[in-house]
């Protein structure tokens, strides 16, 4: 199956069979760094796994934006080890040497005062983002909390990306079809949020069309209740749940097989190059 979202390297705080978990689940994933650490890392384990598995593993790189306020002083973060400066000239220095699938996670984040002081400082690093994303053709995996409205003034921009990713998308129904109607090429990563009873989630995930849907699990940061963190074992289960919504409202796309054949298709048109 096809993870959308994940962070192996925070995985290892729960399992340290990471190579041995993407084998045996078989998951193709897109891995979300913000450091250089995470992102060799992720680019050690794409490599002896696409050798030694057969298995696909994209990388991705990106300031998170709950990063923000960590650099809102002066660009220079002593608990993160990194400034602003140069997360951004490494976000550039990785898209031009090829090494990046995606440019991502970034976005806005608005979900409470912290994040809501440091809006102006978000602004800033997402465009730095999209430029990049734009200069060098790759798709964009946005982190949208409480900052919809953040997004539509970009739709111009948006549109003449190859593949915009919305993870864990949080959006309405309406929201997710202007951005299809106005010519974004938006994908809507669901995970287990479905499964947690988030409302707007499984009422988008069983209406959207089955073209523009992806599956992911955030691992390990989005767990099923009852559990401590989520994994790539929480996909039969979320794909299970979103063909379950989807026939429940008579969507197309409503068996789990062919859903799981679906997203893996679309996995592959955004993230292969």
């Amino acid at each position: 199956m096809t993870d959308a979202h994940c962070h192996p390297h925070d995985l290892l705080r729960y399992t340290h069979n990471i190579e041995g978990d993407l084998a045996e689940t078989g998951t193709i994933c897109a891995a979300n760094s913000w450091n250089l650490e995470q992102f060799e890392y992720h680019k050690a384990l794409a490599k002896k796994t696409n050798r030694e598995h057969g298995t696909a593993f994209f990388c991705c790189f990106a300031l998170h934006p709950q990063l923000a306020p960590s650099f809102a002083e002066d660009g220079n973060s002593r608990e993160l080890n990194i400034s602003l400066t140069g997360g951004l000239d490494l976000l550039h220095s990785l898209a031009s040497r090829k090494l990046l699938d995606a440019v991502g996670e970034t976005g806005f984040d608005l979900y409470d005062e912290r994040f809501k002081a440091t809006e102006a400082l978000q602004d800033h690093i997402f465009t730095c983002h999209l430029e990049t994303a734009l200069t060098y053709d790759l798709p964009l995996v946005l982190h949208i909390r409480r900052a919809m409205h953040k997004v539509f003034p970009f739709v111009p921009h948006l549109k003449k990306l190859s593949a915009v990713v919305f993870h864990s998308w949080s959006g309405t129904k309406g929201e997710g079809e202007s951005l299809l109607k106005r010519g974004v090429n938006a994908f809507f990563s669901f995970g287990t949020p479905v499964l947690n009873n988030h409302q707007q989630s499984m009422i988008c995930a069983s209406s959207f069309p089955a073209e523009n849907i992806l599956l992911e699990t955030d691992a390990p940061y989005q767990p099923l209740r009852g559990k401590a963190f989520s994994s790539w074992d929480d996909l039969p289960a979320i794909c299970a749940g979103i063909a379950a919504l989807r026939k429940k409202t008579g969507s197309l796309c409503n068996d789990p097989d062919d859903l799981e054949t679906q997203t893996t298709d679309n996995f592959f048109k955004v993230f292969s190059r």
